[in-house]
């Protein structure tokens, strides 16, 4: 039970649906309040891998429907936005916090960055015990310089990480994307 007396059962049912999960996390980056029509123009682009500008009317009327005929009354229901009907306006309620763990992570085309951790741990592994063994060029000496090299990439990436985390998108492009 979490602390808007959802269960996690209820949460799950709530945001299994990908719709629901990108207008919370649209809802989320506006600082909790928007009109129905960016909503709307935004989770048609999701959808439809294109950018705003280029969403057609029958994607934004298919998006519209949904939202306004089943997703938003949903939400609204357990407790997660107030939603206005009339006046088209949605406000995520406080304990948004609540629903980080069911959101998409990659909606906007950031990166998994569990998967860098792993990388940059694994290899940093890798160099650390080729010196321990004095494979090649590395030596037992250059273990502490393998270690320092490590902390500091480690650092690097959590510093890069926490500045998307808090800008809501990265700082640098992603390559292909």
């Amino acid at each position: 039970m979490t602390d808007d007396g959802l269960t996690q059962a209820e949460l799950f049912d709530v945001f299994s649906n990908a719709r629901r999960r990108r207008t919370v996390r649209f809802l989320k980056r506006q600082n909790g309040s928007c009109d129905l029509a960016p909503l709307v123009e935004q989770v048609a682009a999701w959808e439809n891998d294109t950018d705003p500008d280029d969403v057609t009317r029958a994607q934004r009327r298919r998006v519209y429907i949904s939202l306004y005929q089943t997703h938003l009354p949903m939400l609204e229901d357990h407790g997660i936005v107030e939603w206005d009907a009339d006046g088209h306006s949605i406000d995520l309620l406080p304990s948004e916090s609540t629903f980080d763990p069911y959101l998409d992570r990659h909606v906007d085309g950031q990166r998994a960055w569990h998967t860098m951790y792993a990388s940059l741990s694994i290899g940093g592994v890798v160099v650390f015990v080729l010196a321990w063994l004095s494979v090649g060029p590395l030596s037992v000496s250059l273990a502490p310089f393998v270690a320092i090299a490590l902390s500091v990439a480690v650092f690097l990436l959590a510093t890069v990480h926490h500045v998307s985390r808090r800008s809501g998108r990265l700082p640098v492009p992603i390559p292909g994307r």
